[in-house]
């Protein structure tokens, strides 16, 4: 055989030896008794190291759920933003669970289960506030960090109301715990931080700005477990256990539809 055809014929095996790799990857778990899960431990609530020391957060119980689901072992493996996706394409875990976000670029290199966790920019105030859409902000004190996605789109679709807006978060949260503004403009992690340390300001969801959920993320080609995946997250959304988790790490329940 030609030089040529014979480089082309190893390339053509190897590609197929790990086409049938991914696609057996459920079954590997299922052998091992070990599922390798990649999460943060630099983003709370979603993952952090505790007082103990020991990784905690939404993405930790959900990767717990999903190794109890399947009645294998879940070995946690940290990791940050940066390092999670090559984490997942070397095989250094099956899954990902890292707050990820999804867009085109990264659907191009690796797949995407249905979302397991809100994750959405949007007005909050206390419970005593009515306000349920943009145009109910006339005359409301909203704050806001100036650039923000929030701060943005409160300017286009609320010209009625009065935004505060502040030079970083920090200082558009203690604006809004000293009560300075009525509502605040923000992340829903940030609203859950704030509830937790002061539960007398616990901000409530008024309506989202922008929303962008979570989801897990797994190579390509693994149509098992992927499938998977889906099941155990649509049975923990049905049986009220990821509504659970929401209310345990964001301090609110989910939001409408999700």
């Amino acid at each position: 055989m030609p030089f040529k055809k014979l480089l082309l014929a190893a390339a053509l095996a190897t590609a197929a030896a790990t086409t049938q790799a991914h696609a057996d990857a459920l079954d590997s778990i299922m052998k091992s008794k070990v599922i390798k899960i990649a999460v943060p431990q630099d983003f709370a609530p979603f993952g952090s190291a505790g007082l103990d020391l020991k990784p905690q957060g939404y993405d930790i119980d959900m990767a717990n759920l999903i190794g109890k689901e399947l009645g294998v072992k879940t070995e946690i493996i940290p990791v940050t933003s940066a390092n999670r996706i090559p984490y997942l394409q070397t095989n250094k875990a099956d899954l990902v669970i890292s707050s990820l976000g999804k867009n085109e670029e990264r659907e191009k290199v690796i797949d995407f289960s249905i979302a397991y966790a809100p994750f959405f920019s949007g007005v909050f105030g206390t419970k005593a506030i009515a306000v349920a859409s943009a145009a109910d902000l006339k005359g409301k004190t909203i704050g806001a960090t100036r650039g923000a996605i929030e701060e943005q789109a409160l300017t286009a679709s609320a010209p009625d109301a009065t935004v505060k807006r502040f030079e970083d978060n920090n200082a558009t949260i203690a604006a809004f715990v000293s009560g300075q503004v009525d509502l605040i403009a923000t992340g829903n992690t940030v609203a859950a931080a704030i509830a937790e340390k002061v539960p007398a300001r616990a901000p409530a969801l008024k309506f989202v700005i922008k929303d962008s959920p979570c989801y897990v993320g797994l190579n390509k080609n693994e149509p098992a477990l992927l499938a998977k995946v889906n099941e155990i997250i649509t049975k923990a959304k049905a049986s009220g256990e990821i509504g659970k988790l929401s209310e345990k790490w964001l301090k609110a329940p989910l939001p409408p539809g999700f």
